[in-house]
Formats: C-alpha cells, sequence, structure tokens
C-alpha cells in the first residue's frame, strides 16, 4: 500500500489511466467481463426463479388432486382413511414437506408431521382460503414454499369451501442445485477473466502499435535523424495524422525556407544602402580637393541612403508591430470618415507631384472600433502604392462603404496593374512584381505585408483584383465592432 500511495502521490497512476494503451485494456475488459456478470446474475436468478415456480405449479397439481380425492372419500369427517393417508404421507415425503388438512372451523385434522393435529390455526391466508382464495408463497430465504389449497364440495352442485389444505415444500434441492450451478459458473467466469485479461493485454498492444510507430517516426523527426514523411496506413486514424503531420511539416519547411528567405532579404535591404554610402565615402576620402560641388552631391545621396535604410528599419518595426499578440493593439470608436480624408489630404502633394488624381467617396457615416494608427498605416500603404505604380494623369479611387456589421474601403487605380502570376506574392515580405521600378521610386516591399497584418488583427480581410496596362482594386472589410481573440 505504501508504494501504491507513493505512485499516487507522484501522479503515476493518473498519468498510466491517462494512456491510450490503459484505456483500451480497461475497455476490452470491461466488455468481456461485464456480459460475464450479467450472464451470471441473469441466468442463474432465472433458473432459480424458474425452478421455484416449475415446483410450485407441480405441487399445486398433485395437492388440487389430493383435495379432490379428500372430498370423495369424505375424509373432512373422517380422516381414518389409508388411501388419502398414503397419498399425504407420499406427498409429504417426495417433496420433503409438511401437510396439514384444516376444516372449515380452523382446526387442524391431519398433519403429517402429527404434532398439531387438533390444534386450532388462525391465519390471515386460511381464512381467505375458506372464502375460496388459493394462495402459494414463495420463501427462498426460509427455504420452503407454501402451497394453500381450498377443499371444495362440489356434491350439490354449487361448489363449497369445507377446508383447506396447507403444504409447505422444501427447497433444499433447488437450492443445492442453484448452488452447484453457481460455482461452476464462478469457475467458468475466472477462466473467462484470465482469458480476457490475455486478449486484452494482447490487443490493446497490438490495436496501438501503429501510433508507437507515429510517436518513433515523430520523435526521429524530432531529433533531427530524418525529415522523410510519415507514413502508417495500419489504421484510417494513423492514416490521417499521419497525413496531417506531413502537412504541418511541409509547413514548417515552407515557413523555415521564408524564414531564411527574410533574413537573406532583410540582409540584402540593410547592406545594400551602407554599400552606397561606403562607395561614396571612400570615393571622397580618396580624392583630394574635392570640390565642393561633387562634395555636396556625394553627401546629399549618403542622406538618401540614410532615409532609405531608416524607412527599412522603420518598416521593419511596423511589421513585427503587426504580429505580435492582441496585447498591442488599442482599439476605440474612430470615425472611418475623418480618417480616409486625413489620409488623403497628407498624401495629397506625393499625388500632385506624380500627376495623380485622389478621388474620396463615402456613401455613408461610419463609426468603428478599430486601432486608428495601424489601420491609418494599412489604407496609406495602399493608396500609396496606388499613385507610386500609377501613370501620369491617371488616378486613385477609394469609396467607403458600411452595413450592419461590416465597413469595406475599396482602393482602386488606374495604374500598371499587377501580373496573375504575382498577385498570391504580393503579400510576401520584400516580394517586388517589378524589382527595379521599385528601386526607383524607393519601396522596400514591406508595404504589403504590414497591410494584410493590420488588416488581420482587426479580423478584418483583403482581395485584390488586377489587370495589366488597366489597373488594380483592393478590397478590405473590417468588422464595425472588434472581435478580441
Amino acid at each position: 500500500m505504501a508504494k501504491l500511495w507513493e505512485k499516487m502521490k507522484k501522479g503515476k497512476i493518473v498519468t498510466s489511466f491517462r494512456s491510450l494503451k490503459t484505456r483500451m485494456f480497461c475497455i476490452i475488459m470491461a466488455a468481456g467481463i461485464v456480459p460475464c456478470i450479467v450472464l451470471h446474475f441473469g441466468i442463474l436468478e432465472r433458473y432459480l426463479d424458474n425452478t421455484v415456480a416449475t415446483r410450485t405449479t407441480e405441487v399445486q397439481t398433485q395437492v388440487r388432486i389430493i383435495a379432490d380425492h379428500l372430498i370423495t372419500y369424505n375424509y373432512m369427517l373422517d380422516n381414518s382413511n389409508d388411501v388419502v393417508n398414503a397419498e399425504l404421507l407420499q406427498l409429504s415425503n417426495l417433496y420433503d414437506g409438511r401437510v396439514l388438512i384444516i376444516d372449515g372451523g380452523l382446526k387442524i385434522i391431519k398433519d403429517t408431521y402429527a404434532v398439531s393435529e387438533g390444534k386450532t390455526l388462525i391465519s390471515e391466508a386460511i381464512i381467505k382460503c375458506l372464502k375460496g382464495e388459493g394462495a402459494s408463497n414463495s420463501l427462498k430465504e426460509a427455504g420452503y414454499i407454501e402451497i394453500i389449497v381450498p377443499i371444495e364440495d362440489k356434491s350439490e352442485g354449487k361448489p363449497r369451501v369445507v377446508g383447506a389444505m396447507l403444504t409447505s415444500v422444501s427447497t433444499d434441492s433447488i437450492m443445492n442445485g442453484y448452488e452447484y450451478l453457481q460455482s461452476r459458473a464462478l469457475l467458468l467466469e475466472i477462466v473467462a477473466i484470465v482469458v480476457i485479461f490475455g486478449f486484452a493485454l494482447l490487443s490493446s498492444r497490438r490495436m496501438l502499435k501503429p501510433f508507437e510507430k507515429i510517436t518513433d517516426a515523430i520523435n526521429d523527426v524530432k531529433n533531427g535523424f530524418t525529415d522523410e514523411e510519415i507514413s502508417v496506413t495500419d489504421y484510417i486514424e494513423t492514416e490521417h495524422i499521419g497525413d496531417a503531420f506531413n502537412q504541418m511539416m511541409g509547413r514548417m519547411k515552407v515557413l523555415d525556407d521564408s524564414r531564411q528567405e527574410f533574413v537573406s532579404n532583410v540582409s540584402h535591404e540593410l547592406k545594400t544602402p551602407l554599400a552606397s554610402m561606403k562607395v561614396l565615402a571612400d570615393s571622397l576620402l580618396t580624392q583630394e580637393n574635392v570640390p565642393a560641388e561633387l562634395y555636396r552631391e556625394f553627401m546629399i545621396d549618403i542622406a538618401a541612403e540614410i532615409d532609405r535604410e531608416n524607412k527599412i528599419i522603420t518598416d521593419l518595426l511596423s511589421l513585427v508591430k503587426m504580429t505580435r499578440t492582441s496585447a498591442d493593439i488599442t482599439v476605440e470608436v474612430v470615425d472611418i470618415n475623418a480618417v480616409l480624408e486625413l489620409l488623403l489630404k497628407r498624401l495629397g502633394p506625393i499625388a500632385s507631384r506624380a500627376d495623380v488624381k485622389l478621388i474620396f467617396e463615402s456613401r455613408r457615416p461610419v463609426s468603428a472600433e478599430v486601432d486608428e494608427v495601424k489601420l491609418t498605416l494599412a489604407l496609406s500603404n495602399l493608396v500609396e502604392n496606388g499613385i507610386k505604380y500609377n501613370n501620369k494623369g491617371g488616378w486613385v479611387k477609394v469609396i467607403l462603404d458600411a452595413d450592419h456589421q461590416y465597413f469595406t474601403v475599396e482602393v482602386s487605380d488606374s495604374g500598371i496593374g499587377i501580373p496573375q502570376e504575382a498577385i498570391e506574392h504580393i503579400y510576401e515580405r520584400f516580394y517586388r512584381v517589378d524589382k527595379s521600378h521599385s528601386r526607383e521610386i524607393g519601396g522596400t516591399g514591406l508595404g504589403l505585408a504590414i497591410t494584410k497584418s493590420a488588416i488581420l488583427r482587426h479580423r478584418g480581410s483583403i482581395t485584390v483584383s488586377s489587370e495589366e496596362g488597366v489597373g488594380t482594386i483592393f478590397f478590405v472589410k473590417i468588422p464595425l465592432t472588434y472581435i478580441a481573440q
């Protein structure tokens, strides 16, 4: 008991019952033992009840026959008839019981035990019997069956109860048979439990072997011994688990490749301005008597590269903030119309320099629970991209609308468009459709990644449709009420 208690304190017993193998073992054991218990109590108890009922019916039949003989031989007036006494004695000996003959005055005129003759028997059951109500009562606990039959005189046409015949029959032989069957059944149950135990042990191990294969395969992958896909087709369930794990592994590989590519792109993007500044600085250092005009030109270029480096770092920090948990989002009720008007006003000078017209169409006033800073950044990227990748004399149109659950912002332009094969990649970090053109206009390749992260943080969605040479349409849909994670 001490060892068992120590195991329970350490949680080993609880852990064991949490094991699928242990549960399978217990289920199989229960599936085998429960029917044994049901059969034991069901069949044996049914046997006992049926045997007692059969014995009762059998004795009742013989008692009724003898009751008729009592009238035939006028036994109620003269109990010395040898034929009837022999029948009574035979009945008593046959069933190891006792027979009492009681007349209408409740007096016992015959007792096969010869101990109560001449005495008066007052009993509710006897009184009811004298009124014509026979009865039988099985007293298994007391070890006998009691049967009371009325003695009816039918000589005058109408039956008349003149006495009662009380017969007590021993159930010892029945109980002996029951106990014998019970001992045999118990022996069979023990054998069955041993067999079921072995079967449950072997079956639980065999049934869970495929899951152990999966565990071993996952451990091999975790420890770096292999990166091959798992294939355990023993059961549909194990096949599904293997497929799910393989899909997860594929996703992890994609994420790992994306991470490596991201690190490579970040390194490249950050090194490029540094390299340019290094070249410009070295050019100034290696030349003597550098003209002030050239010196100024180089310093302007260096300042531009510093600004470019700063923008990349700022965008990276914004992207990192967008991918954090919901604790970093500050939600408040915001006038979306005012946000878009201010956004377009701020981008107006950029659009004027690019000879692009900004159009704002508000179909209804909209207020929503959003993080104003993050949402402004996301929508600014869409409008700014529309300006940057547009044609001279083109336009960027922003349409605000809402229903009872969501508000939508549609940003469309008359720009150069996006190739169909590039649409699925535009939200990837540092991805550029036209890298050379993006360099010219100062893009970092992080704007749309930041935009999508911000919109997803608001539990919204963003879709895009585009045609080269015609333009692009971004469609943003965000709940009016913020849905917390």
